[in-house]
């Protein structure tokens, strides 16, 4: 019995995937759980995934003093120790034989309380710097590079695994993938998303991106991921008479098979994005995220970067002309 506890964003809930469906594929009689916050997006995902899904009532702390962060992270606390009895009602009832948590808030309650009823555990940190303080507690303590062990209080816990990618990525070669999307002739396809959540500035210098597509003939095919900013880019886009070739999505269910099909890819710099794009060697324009602990976004892009293997542009200096001038440059190359 595996329970897999992750949510917040879909960087933490595909590798929990993968390794759940390895886990089905390699011990025939295993049996899965997930565990996710209570209004996260696992609720969509994890099911849809076709996985059972338990939650519990946890929510993230604000770094700030304003009085709207006091009031939330009142709230956390109080929300730290519901969660706690729920965590312990769920291993109750499941009785796992290991708990892995891949991130997300959710992972906090439910590795602690496994940690302490002796439940072997082992936590997945697929970024550069680490994240929650399961690590401390983890029996196993699993990242995706080998400078990371470094930061850990128990390197002697710490195995360099990488992060693990869907087999979806693997089963389709790209003219498989471009004739299942239904792309019939021979312009490039441009895969675009800015996070599961979505982001407004970078969505802002998407609809900029569009505009310009639009006015240039759809040069390129286009698929863009707009999250939870797909209501205001419909309304800023209102005027605008997109052609068949470029498709504005809420999100993109089908990632394997668009990413695959892609011949470039605009994204942020969060591991299981780059695990993706390199284990299916698809080059990328990359935006760090400036809001992440530790600016380790732009660190992972830059290890790509330094391979030659993305162009990597900072927020702050972006725009949408700069974007779609980049990939003009990199389709022409």
């Amino acid at each position: 019995k595996i329970l897999l506890t992750c949510g917040g964003t879909a960087g933490h809930i595909t590798p929990a995937v993968a390794l759940a469906r390895m886990f089905q594929e390699r011990m025939e009689d295993s049996q899965v759980l997930f565990v996710g916050a209570k209004g996260g997006m696992e609720e969509r995902l994890v099911p849809k995934e076709g996985f059972p899904l338990e939650t519990v009532t946890i929510s993230s702390f604000w770094r700030s003093l304003s009085p709207s962060s006091l009031r939330h992270n009142l709230r956390t606390l109080r929300n730290l120790s519901v969660s706690k009895k729920e965590a312990a009602r769920i291993l109750d009832g499941f009785q796992p034989d290991l708990v892995v948590g891949t991130g997300g808030y959710a992972s906090y309650p439910v590795v602690h309380e496994a940690a302490r009823r002796g439940i072997p555990t082992a936590v997945h940190e697929s970024n550069a710097v680490p994240g929650l303080t399961t690590q401390r507690v983890a029996d196993r303590v699993m990242v995706g590079y080998e400078d990371s062990r470094q930061h850990y209080h128990h390197p002697d816990r710490v195995v360099v695994t990488g992060t693990p990618v869907r087999g979806e990525f693997f089963r389709l070669t790209r003219q498989q993938a471009r004739d299942a999307l239904g792309i019939r002739d021979d312009r490039p396809l441009v895969l675009s998303y800015w996070g599961s959540l979505g982001a407004e500035v970078m969505n802002g210098y998407m609809t900029d991106f569009i505009r310009r597509a639009v006015r240039e003939g759809a040069p390129f095919h286009h698929i863009h991921g707009a999250g939870r900013n797909y209501g205001a880019m419909q309304k800023a886009l209102a005027g605008v008479s997109l052609p068949p070739e470029i498709q504005l999505r809420e999100y993109i269910y089908d990632m394997p098979t668009v990413m695959v099909a892609a011949d470039l890819v605009l994204c942020r710099g969060g591991a299981s994005t780059l695990s993706e794009l390199t284990a299916i060697g698809k080059p990328a324009v990359i935006v760090p995220s400036p809001n992440v602990t530790n600016h380790h976004q732009e660190k992972n892009a830059n290890v790509l970067a330094r391979q030659g293997g993305a162009v990597v542009l900072l927020e702050p200096v972006c725009s949408g002309d700069t974007l779609y001038q980049t990939t003009q440059d990199l389709l022409a190359a």
